[in-house]
């Protein structure tokens, strides 16, 4: 494994990387839910990746994809999510660490009021952000409001680009073949921590995935890696499965051909757990609700109701079930996002009162 990390390392040195991030992030177990399920369970705290208080798995690519843009010359960059967007977020606050001026736009998934920002959308405030927000109009479905949104942003960088300016988009949640190799370089991370306990493997990683961006570099690097590990990864979202793995495949296979690995992706190895993302995306429900308190009780440490509090209400019914065997060593790999718990209630439903 030391051998094929370093090779690995050698592959990542050769792209330009804006180091935003405070690398490697922590790797511990959680001793009391460990005991309360039967297992060992580790996390993987991605929500202290930085750049500043409320980091998360974004920063690792945008490390990539804002290091490439700084080569280019950049002078503004363009992107998309939710309104409580994490992606945008990040986004915003590393383009602020490079000069470059950041734009947002953001589809109305749970309409922000204008008189109360909170959470994200706050913080794009603060960090001087240009936003435009995206209504969902009669008739229109989240992803019609977010195809309107990218055809905005392109008409924006093309009257940018006319006046002399450097604009360079970057897609929803960092989902591209550059932004993957930032969790493709996490999974060489990884590797070298689990190497310092003890030669420590882990035979599941769970992980929330939203654009699949972060699967297809989880894949990528396990592929590099040849890592004999179990991936999950647990839908934030409604998905058409088949269609979604085809992307992630091309998405990790595109990441390995960026990095100039020889790797080659297994696809009957990818996998998405469809069983928490109801009823909808920025949705609570009951279980991730429980998930969040359990997390807050048992390690003092908190997830989102948006993203990782389903990923980890799917392991706690995967170990409950029996699926996971005791004793066995999985990782939860926490992508961040808790400042979720500071959004409107819609999204954040009932985590404190238990229903």
């Amino acid at each position: 494994m030391r051998q094929a990390i370093q090779n690995a390392r050698s592959l990542l040195e050769r792209l330009p990387r804006a180091r935003l991030g405070f690398f490697p992030t922590p790797l511990e177990k959680l001793e009391r839910l460990s005991d309360r399920l039967g297992i060992s369970l580790y996390i993987k705290r991605d929500d202290f990746t930085g750049i500043n208080l409320f980091g998360g798995n974004k920063v690792r690519k945008l490390e990539y994809l804002l290091g490439q843009a700084a080569v280019d010359g950049a002078t503004h960059a363009i992107t998309y999510g939710a309104t409580q967007s994490n992606h945008a977020m990040e986004t915003a606050a590393a383009c602020r660490r490079l000069g470059i001026q950041p734009i947002l736009y953001l589809t109305a998934v749970v309409p922000p009021k204008p008189d109360e920002l909170r959470s994200n959308l706050l913080l794009d405030h603060l960090l001087g952000a240009e936003i435009h927000i995206v209504p969902i109009e009669p008739g229109e479905t989240e992803a019609d409001a977010e195809e309107r949104s990218f055809a905005m942003g392109a008409e924006r960088a093309a009257e940018l680009n006319r006046s002399g300016k450097i604009c360079v988009d970057i897609p929803m949640g960092g989902a591209s073949p550059l932004g993957s190799v930032g969790f493709a370089a996490a999974m060489a991370e990884l590797s070298e921590q689990a190497d310092a306990l003890n030669g420590l493997r882990f035979s599941r990683i769970y992980h929330s995935t939203g654009t699949g961006g972060t699967m297809a570099g989880l894949h990528a690097g396990r592929a590099m890696l040849d890592m004999d590990v179990q991936i999950i990864s647990v839908a934030a979202s409604p998905k058409d499965e088949s269609a979604n793995l085809d992307r992630v495949f091309s998405l990790c296979r595109a990441a390995l051909e960026t990095i100039g690995s020889g790797a080659v992706p297994d696809r009957s190895r990818m996998q998405v757990n469809l069983t928490q993302w109801q009823p909808g995306y920025e949705q609570p429900n009951d279980a991730s609700c429980e998930a969040i308190r359990l997390l807050a009780a048992d390690e003092g440490l908190f997830v989102d109701p948006v993203y990782t509090g389903k990923a980890l209400a799917a392991l706690l019914a995967d170990a409950r079930s029996g699926r996971i065997r005791r004793g066995e060593n999985v990782l939860f790999w926490h992508t961040g996002g808790a400042t979720a718990l500071f959004a409107e209630p819609e999204i954040l439903g009932d985590a404190v009162t238990g229903g």
